[in-house]
């Protein structure tokens, strides 16, 4: 049984994952205008495969083997992987980062209602109210029609669409598929990807101030990786799921003291929208998975006697 403590911990582990990738954010953005995308995307997916690589060894986990029928799925999830890297990090340069930031948190929404329409997974109409609630929030983000509105708005919506491919086909991988195993091809995949688009931005001298900002951004993305994966393994998922929306309190955080932004109110009470809408569909499905697991438990009981 999951204990009050596992949920501590499970919720501590989430957040310290959240403001890991934040932070690797808030690096990536620093030195956005000293080198091309592509060959910061290279230059860091070099280093966070090895990094990855030398996690899995020191876990007694460096496996390459993935099952026949899993294979498609990394495939699908790598080619993911890369479009979400272009996409959220073309927005990344060009808007303030808490707004980003507040439209990436729509991502349960998307990814609950694509496994509905693609998977026919049970969506009731209260978590069907969220959705469509939580897509009111992001339009009061990007507002289109707006002055400030750009293109780059529409940018942060396809790396919510291809994150939610990238989540669904996570989540079609069988058991046998080890989860660091995914991560390493995943890195592996981005890094040869972007190395061979790189010579179409062309390459500039790294200086120590980018060399050390991409290092720190490597390091942070390990460090959220780590954590998310030990998050699996303590505290009750829908429970500590919730703390994910920390990320934006980072975001938040950094925008204001690193790059003197702040949301405008609208702004906020849109991502106020997005982040509840979201909390009352895992609260929900809480809900949920405790009656079926009460109505399994009464199964058994209903049919003994004996």
């Amino acid at each position: 049984m999951i204990s009050a403590q596992d949920n501590v911990r499970g919720a501590l582990l989430m957040m310290a994952s959240m403001a890991a990738f934040t932070f690797n954010d808030a690096f990536m953005k620093m030195i956005s205008e000293q080198i091309p995308l592509f060959q910061l995307l290279t230059l860091r997916g070099v280093l966070t495969t090895v990094l990855v690589a030398l996690v899995m060894l020191a876990m007694g986990r460096l496996r390459f083997g993935i099952p026949r029928q899993d294979r498609m799925l990394v495939l699908i999830r790598v080619v993911a992987e890369a479009g979400s890297a272009y996409f959220f990090l073309t927005a990344l340069f060009n808007m303030p980062i808490a707004n980003v930031s507040a439209i990436m948190q729509a991502l349960p929404l998307t990814i609950t209602l694509a496994a509905a329409v693609f998977f026919r997974e049970p969506v009731g109409w209260r978590r069907l109210a969220a959705i469509l609630v939580g897509f009111v929030g992001v339009m009061l983000i990007i507002r289109p029609g707006a002055d400030d509105f750009t293109i780059y708005s529409v940018y942060t919506l396809a790396a919510v669409a291809v994150v939610t491919v990238r989540d669904l086909a996570t989540r079609r991988l069988s058991a046998e598929t080890p989860s660091m195993a995914v991560t390493l091809y995943s890195s592996i995949g981005v890094t040869i990807f972007f190395a061979l688009a790189s010579p179409s931005q062309g390459w500039v001298p790294v200086d120590g101030y980018v060399a050390m900002m991409i290092a720190g951004a490597a390091l942070m993305v390990i460090g959220g990786y780590v954590c998310s994966i030990m998050v699996m393994r303590v505290g009750e998922i829908s429970f500590v799921a919730t703390f994910r929306y920390t990320s934006l309190v980072w975001a938040l955080v950094l925008g204001w003291l690193v790059f003197g932004d702040w949301p405008k109110p609208v702004t906020l009470l849109g991502a106020a929208i997005v982040i509840g809408s979201g909390v009352f569909m895992l609260l929900r499905e809480r809900q949920l998975n405790k009656r079926l697991a009460m109505a399994a438990a009464a199964r058994p009981a209903a049919g003994g006697g004996v």
